[in-house]
């Protein structure tokens, strides 16, 4: 489930439980099926644009509402259960954890990446810093002709206004943390 998935999944149904309202209830107010609602809390369907439209009417909520990340204490990622936001087969695979949000000015990947393999990042601007933290194996960060080998022993930070490129020279896979900072 991706992260948007997620949010509508979660906010439907905290939105729906504030108003003290049945899926029965919601349904007839939207003119969205109660099946279609449930596999909605559920974060098990998809649902379309037009969807969305006649909930947010049917609940006289503003579309943000449903989309924006829920207000959570805590929120647990299950990686693994996530859809890759970035893919090249056989070599790279990039999570978006947590992305950038109204209030927040960070932003968390997982990126694992295959042996011999290496991905290559655009500039994220002015005064944005990055954060890696090596979970397993090893990668070697190039950013301005400087290169670092950073280990699960290691974790480095660095300016982010330029291209940048991960590698892994190991003889097995790296996954690594790489947290961005918008310190503006």
């Amino acid at each position: 489930m991706d992260y948007l998935t997620h949010n509508v999944s979660v906010n439907l149904k905290r939105i729906r439980k504030s108003k003290g309202m049945s899926l029965d209830v919601v349904s007839e107010q939207t003119g969205v099926s109660k099946s279609m609602l449930a596999q909605i809390e559920k974060g098990t369907a998809n649902p379309s644009l037009g969807v969305l439209g006649k909930i947010t009417s049917g609940l006289r909520i503003r579309f943000q509402e449903l989309i924006q990340a829920p207000p959570l204490d805590s929120c647990l990622v299950h990686v693994q259960e996530m859809v890759p936001t970035k893919e090249v087969e056989g070599q790279y695979k990039v999570w978006t954890c947590f992305p950038y949000e109204d209030n927040q000015l960070v932003e968390i990947y997982r990126i694992e990446i295959e042996a011999g393999q290496s991905y290559i990042s655009g500039g994220h601007g002015e005064k944005t810093r990055e954060y890696i933290s090596v979970l397993q194996g090893e990668i070697t960060v190039e950013a301005e002709g400087v290169s670092h080998l950073v280990t699960a022993e290691d974790v480095l930070r660095f300016e982010t206004d330029q291209i940048h490129t991960y590698r892994n020279d190991g003889k097995g896979k790296a996954v690594f943390s790489v947290t961005f900072l918008d310190y503006h």
